[in-house]
């Protein structure tokens, strides 16, 4: 292959990878080649583009509403610092203790994080990242596991008469951290139409109150029934079967707005909709491609297994428009345990993570993997046999013939316009990946989220069965699942699509007539709530008024409602905004104990590994009337169905282990489940692709051909994409710190690239506003803090749920209807007001070396 500007050198002996004793990705359970619940089909998907709604005013409606929707506009204090060059190290430590012992206190913090993600404790309820198959540490946890788990294990209570203190429009001018902050929901709630105030009611009536709702429905389908990804696989399959037993398929979930775009391009590629790798795979893998993601804030635990992969040879290359720091350096805090390691890692500036960084445009991530594939034909007809492997593609996939046309139709103008990379840096990336076969390609929302996010995942996969880099050891396909049940909700029917085999399947173990027709993915819903069609909206967990697109859209949505329901364990936004008949349901969390008639019961959750491991409560509840998620699921099934329905919801409540027997003979993968899920660490799932077994409708990995299409903007028009600060998981703010990227104590701001800022007459630190164009509709933020950032000029970021106020609800990703909540087209002007501090006093912004 061509040489290119810094050529590194050779592949490592795979074989000198490894300690003798280190487990390699073969040594795990047979993965077998049945078909699982995860083979989504995109055909006949909605498109929310060719229906489009309305515009919101949202400039006007925190004036027209007194309960607001959007968080309030008072700044908090900005203070600035250079971005951190080295993730996680004694900072994360600090962190995770000050996080945890603050609000958990010493002893209960401090137990809760000893039984985080261990074989015998509760899985972590942030992120889906695996956990080791073998030894696990005393401290298998990140800084964000942290914050997370002292959330859940919080002392302070939102009971009965703190919301008689509060009313809902006061709250609704606290932050979303002080929500947060106001402690766990202890007592059912309700809020009547002209209430001022949530009051308390009782467990049967409120269960009453549902069901009469439900019941008064002219059919099923003007009810909504939504999940977040935090719901463990016992109580979702309990929802799902509770729903179609009511009658429809209106399942949306947090799925179609994060990873939606992924089961949309790998079902038709490769036969199922999740990645084809283990944790073990990472650490043997030649070279790992990073793209869309930033494992520092959203996955840290990642970045331990990519120091393995480092330590053992491979080379990284990261594709990103943002420098991420966990994408640099990592201190692995595990080290400060090790007296031998210790004052090393003190020292040292960390682990260097990328080989080669990348800093595409927003939603150009497809011309990289266009440039790298042509790059790499080139190679292979200068010397062939040497860089594709054309056993594989011989013997596996279809399609090649097309597939080969479409790469060298493609122009290098194109790519390097789009992608904003030259032909040169593709060059190194391309050299990096050429001679190794053990390739795994990781991903996020920074690719599902793009209008081109379904595109982009097949062009992963093509370059993949180029190299026959699926189905071995180190090599294969990674999305990387935000929440912690998130792909397990879906494999348990948690879906508006399901297949026939699924719905034949329930109607043969439970003995009913299931809806066969789809129902309303999440951006359908919105729009038919707003059209009219619904009626109740019920949550089982999230927050879904500032998880989704088009806040005040949204928000106008939620208000049309006769009832909603939320099923959750702390206060948020999303409880504030409502229907004429509101209910806030509290329930326990991963690691609450919960005691059931037959004893201590555990739950179970589904990694982004496909391991399904046990979740076992340790701390004891506060004080009040929580109830667990399948207790809520079947008093509301018992109380709305009655005589309609002949399961055992009384029998599931008192004994989870029916469930899992229920779910052993509905899904795939999980025969056995009650055996399997005791054994030590879990159980894989049944996996296709990882055996070489591709389940699609031809048997064969399927090459696709995409259209790479440029997006064209008008003069001063930018890309803006919606990203995480380092202290939120989600929706759920914990503090207003960004550390790694050097943002303290505020959270409206808006990064933006210098010469971006000179031109449209922008100072640093300047207050501006934003308004989003799409569809000839408008779309406006006030009062955002503009900060000159290292990030390619024409695309700009600022955090959600902030920025959700600008996506609208029609631009989605072509084939998923995803929300594009990473391709935001906007404009951004200075305002020569200054900030203000919540007192009124001007705002004091602080930069710090």
């Amino acid at each position: 292959m061509e040489k290119s500007p810094n050529n590194l050198s050779q592949p490592s002996n795979p074989a000198e990878q490894g300690a003798v004793n280190q487990p390699q990705s073969g040594d795990r359970p047979s993965q077998g080649t049945e078909r699982t619940n995860d083979h989504y089909n995109p055909a006949g998907k909605p498109n929310a583009d060719t229906h489009l709604p309305p515009a919101p005013d949202t400039v006007n409606a925190k004036h027209k509403f007194p309960v607001l929707a959007q968080p309030p506009e008072a700044f908090t204090g900005l203070r600035l610092t250079k971005p951190a060059k080295t993730a996680a190290g004694v900072p994360a430590v600090y962190k995770s203790i000050a996080f945890s012992w603050g609000e958990a206190g010493v002893g209960r913090g401090t137990h809760a994080l000893l039984k985080l993600n261990q074989k015998d404790g509760f899985d972590c309820s942030s992120c889906a990242w695996a956990d080791p198959d073998g030894d696990r540490s005393v401290a298998e946890f990140c800084e964000n596991g942290a914050k997370a788990t002292a959330s859940d294990a919080d002392t302070r209570r939102a009971d009965p008469d703190f919301f008689a203190r509060h009313s809902v429009v006061e709250l609704s001018h606290m932050t979303d951290r002080d929500l947060n902050n106001t402690g766990r929901l202890t007592h059912p709630l309700l809020l009547r139409k002209g209430d001022t105030h949530y009051r308390q009611i009782a467990w049967p009536d409120a269960f009453k109150l549902i069901a009469d709702e439900l019941n008064a429905l002219d059919s099923p389908d003007e009810a909504v029934f939504y999940t977040s990804g935090k719901v463990p696989n016992e109580p979702a399959f309990l929802y799902q079967l509770f729903v179609r037993q009511f009658g429809t398929n209106n399942l949306p979930d947090c799925s179609n707005m994060c990873h939606e775009s992924s089961g949309s391009a790998l079902s038709p590629t490769i036969g199922l909709g999740k990645g084809s790798v283990t944790l073990n795979d990472i650490h043997e893998a030649e070279v790992i491609l990073i793209m869309g993601q930033n494992p520092g804030t959203n996955h840290p635990r990642m970045l331990t297994a990519l120091q393995m992969a480092k330590k053992n040879g491979a080379k990284i290359i990261a594709v990103n428009p943002l420098h991420e720091t966990g994408l640099d350096h990592f201190k692995n805090p595990q080290d400060f345990m090790n007296p031998i390691k210790a004052v090393g890692a003190l020292l040292s500036s960390g682990t260097k993570i990328s080989d080669l960084y990348l800093q595409v445009k927003i939603n150009g991530d497809m011309a990289v993997l266009r440039g790298i594939l042509k790059h790499l034909l080139a190679a292979e007809e200068r010397s062939p046999g040497t860089v594709i492997d054309h056993e594989f593609i011989r013997q596996y996939t279809a399609n090649y013939g097309a597939f080969l046309e479409n790469i060298r139709n493609t122009s290098w103008e194109d790519i390097e316009e789009i992608s904003g990379l030259s032909r040169g840096q593709l060059l190194e990336a391309a050299n990096l990946i050429a001679p190794r076969q053990k390739i795994i390609t990781c991903w996020a929302m920074g690719l599902t989220q793009q209008k081109n996010g379904v595109m982009s995942i097949q062009e992963i996969v093509n370059l993949h069965l180029l190299k026959g880099a699926i189905g071995i050891p180190g090599a294969g396909v990674c999305p990387v699942r935000g929440h912690s049940n998130v792909q397990g909700d879906r494999t348990m029917g948690i879906w508006e699509r399901p297949h026939k085999a699924f719905l034949d399947a329930l109607e043969k173990a439970f003995n009913f007539q299931p809806p066969r027709e789809h129902g309303l993915d999440t951006v359908e819903s919105i729009k038919a709530m707003h059209e009219g069609k619904i009626k109740v909206f019920v949550s089982l967990g999230g927050n879904f008024l500032s998880a989704s697109p088009d806040t005040e859209f949204v928000a106008e949505c939620m208000r049309k409602l006769r009832m909603t329901v939320f099923v959750s364990t702390k206060l948020n936004r999303g409880h504030l905004v409502t229907g004429d008949l509101s209910l806030i349901l509290p329930t326990l969390t991963h690691l609450d104990i919960d005691r059931q008639a037959s004893g201590h019961q555990f739950t179970s959750c589904e990694n982004s590994m496909g391991v399904v491991s046990i979740n076992m409560g340790v701390l004891k509840p506060l004080e009040g009337e929580m109830k667990s998620e399948v207790a809520i699921i079947a008093g509301i099934a018992m109380a709305t169905l009655g005589s309609r329905s002949m399961v055992d919801w009384q029998g599931f409540t008192d004994n989870y282990d029916r469930i899992r027997d229920a779910v052993a003979r509905v899904v795939p993968g999980f025969d056995k489940f009650n055996e399997k899920i005791r054994m030590p660490g879990g159980f894989y799932l049944p996996n296709g692709p990882r055996e070489r077994n591709f389940t699609t409708e031809n048997a064969k990995a399927n090459f696709t051909v995409t259209e790479m299409t440029r997006h064209v903007l008008e003069p001063g028009q930018l890309v803006l994409m919606t990203i995480r600060s380092h202290d939120q998981f989600n929706t759920t703010i914990y503090d207003y710190n960004d550390r790694y990227r050097g943002v303290h104590g505020e959270r409206r701001v808006i990064f933006m690239n210098q010469q971006d800022m000179q031109e449209r007459g922008i100072g640093k630190q300047q207050l501006v506003n934003i308004t989003s164009h799409y569809e000839g509709q408008q779309r406006k933020l006030e009062k955002f803090i503009a900060i000159p950032y290292d990030i390619p000029r024409g695309n700009v970021a600022a955090y959600y749920p902030e920025a959700n106020v600008l996506v609208p609800v029609a631009s989605v990703a072509y084939i998923s209807n995803t929300p594009t909540s990473k391709y935001v087209i906007v404009t951004v002007e200075p305002v020569a007001q200054a900030a203000s501090n919540p007192n009124g006093t001007a705002q004091q912004v602080t930069v710090e070396a």
